[in-house]
């Protein structure tokens, strides 16, 4: 019985006062923020939050307002992690609610108060653990996401020449960026009807056993779609290298610069380059 006294009589407070707690919780959220949010907004996005927190404290409708509060303070956590908020100052925007309504509590000085305050007090803990855990999801797959949209601009595929294709690799080459490479290349192979395709290792710090495999993946893959590759930026350390780990590329053209592999295509494809002056180069396509 006293515990219900106590509840009851804190839900009374939370009800009278709500102007002066939401008042004084936009300030505690605020104030680690530095300017960042405003506090208009932050009114109206808190004020959202305390209706569904108390609907979630009323016997009758206790279920769809908890559902509902979750739901805000989810859709909060993906907010504040999309604006680059840290862990830290999202959940002072749940544990500050604590703190404005022990003030409420306190000036009343009524023990039911105090006690109800205790009992209110873990639930607001739990609602910022939610918070907490609902803001890691929402990083984590904006990371993913970034992630992903990075290895898109790192992959570019550019046209060379008509049906003359190029792949330039800076960095490290994985499992998941070649599938990336992959799948990019022979889109774009279909996209544009393209023969011969030129994956340019120039910007790839190393190449090893893994390395090498991710290469043969996307050579075979390009080979099944009727498309000729040429590897160019064999750099002399690189040969050593492939030399020495004994890594066989078979019948895979190779080439030590884009020029040079730019220049095997052209005459693959049937296009003539004669250089006539030291500063310019013609190109004419042979007849059939």
């Amino acid at each position: 019985m006293q515990d219900n006294t106590s509840r009851h009589h804190v839900e009374g407070l939370l009800r009278a006062n709500e102007e002066r707690i939401l008042t004084r919780w936009v300030e505690i959220s605020n104030e680690p923020l530095r300017g960042r949010a405003v506090e208009v907004g932050t009114l109206e996005e808190l004020r959202e939050i305390y209706h569904a927190f108390l609907r979630s404290l009323d016997g009758a409708d206790g279920a769809d307002g908890a559902s509902e509060l979750r739901g805000l303070l989810a859709e909060l956590s993906r907010s504040r992690a999309r604006r680059g908020f840290t862990p830290r100052e999202t959940a002072v925007a749940v544990f500050g609610l604590k703190e404005a309504i022990y003030e409420v509590v306190e000036a009343d000085g009524d023990v039911d108060g105090l006690r109800g305050f205790i009992w209110l007090s873990r639930t607001i803990d739990d609602l910022g653990l939610y918070t907490f855990e609902s803001f890691s999801t929402a990083r984590e797959k904006i990371i993913i996401d970034q992630t992903e949209q990075l290895l898109e601009l790192s992959t570019p595929v550019v046209k060379l020449w008509d049906g003359i294709l190029a792949v330039p690799l800076v960095g490290t080459l994985d499992s998941a960026r070649t599938q990336v490479v992959m799948e990019k290349l022979l889109q774009t192979l279909v996209d544009t009807g393209s023969e011969y395709a030129v994956i340019d290792i120039t910007g790839v710090p190393a190449v090893d056993t893994e390395v090498a495999q991710h290469l043969l993946k996307t050579v075979m893959a390009a080979r099944l779609m009727g498309a000729s590759c040429v590897i160019s930026g064999i750099r002399p350390q690189i040969a050593h290298t492939i030399v020495t780990l004994g890594i066989e590329f078979g019948d895979i053209v190779t080439k030590a610069t884009l020029a040079d592999a730019l220049a095997y295509t052209l005459k693959q494809s049937g296009v003539e380059v004669a250089s006539r002056k030291r500063t310019r180069v013609a190109v004419r396509a042979e007849e059939a």
